[in-house]
């Protein structure tokens, strides 16, 4: 697959492919990629070359309704209009299972208070977005995201703005949606240590490309840290997960960089 903005060229000879029911994590320098890929794979931007398949059909073929009821994403960055509140832009990711004939229901109801408790957002729903700290604004959306109630989940750094607390809070819900309801789930992190103990595959990109792909603990080593990030770093085994640690070397920290004191 390729992917393009205008003359540019950002994705080359990209070949992916997302297993059901899992939590996969693309992670890679700024620029690699990363966020035009989820894009693509959201319907938000078309392939120059290949194509991108939702349940076995070009997702480009399928109805716009068919697509949000099968697929969520949040953006990067994401705006809500002036004065709207929380449960409403909450609300707003019910409106795929909205028809003429079937309006505003008590599974509707119900998914968006599931949501709004689910990221401790349901004592500020009355609140205009426009009014939340950059934190809450993000759990407000992920909350959107989540009240779609869809299969498969596009998240684009969830984490962002969020203090760690509420960053594991969410990640560790990303957790649950998996094996609660077996949502797949594919997002961007830029922590490595993150993404190692929350993901089953990890998609590693570099200048638009992916070079390695897997479980954490055969993807990310310490060359692999240094060849995408261009950082020396030492990966260990995190005493809580299992799973790989990075301790990343600073110039400051690097023995083998060190000057010897005269």
């Amino acid at each position: 697959m390729r992917l393009a903005y205008d003359k540019r060229i950002i994705v080359e000879d990209l070949d992916l492919v997302i297993p059901p029911g899992q939590i996969n994590v693309i992670i890679g320098a700024n620029a690699c990629g990363k966020s035009t890929l989820l894009r693509a794979l959201a319907r938000l931007l078309r392939p120059r070359a290949g194509a991108v398949h939702l349940d076995g059909r070009s997702i480009h073929a399928m109805p716009t309704r068919q697509v949000a009821q099968r697929l969520g994403i949040l953006p990067q960055s994401p705006v809500a209009p002036d004065g709207l509140s929380v449960i409403d832009l909450v609300s707003r990711g019910r409106s795929p299972h909205q028809t003429w004939w079937r309006q505003w229901s008590a599974a509707d109801e119900q998914a968006v208070t599931e949501a709004l408790l689910a990221t401790d957002m349901l004592d500020l729903a009355d609140r205009p977005v426009d009014e939340l700290s950059g934190g809450q604004r993000q759990r407000a959306w992920i909350a959107m995201a989540m009240a779609q109630g869809t299969p498969v989940l596009l998240l684009d750094e969830p984490t962002t703005f969020l203090d760690l607390a509420h960053q594991i809070d969410i990640l560790d819900l990303v957790v649950d949606l998996k094996q609660r309801e077996r949502r797949t789930v594919v997002m961007v992190l830029h922590d490595l240590n993150q993404a190692c103990r929350y993901a089953d595959q990890v998609v590693a990109m570099k200048s638009g490309r992916i070079v390695a792909q897997g479980p954490p603990a055969a993807v990310v080593t310490a060359d692999l840290v240094e060849e995408v990030f261009g950082l020396r770093c030492r990966v260990v085994t995190d005493p809580v997960s299992g799973t790989p640690l990075v301790i990343p070397m600073g110039r400051h920290h690097d023995t083998r960089s060190a000057v010897p004191e005269p």
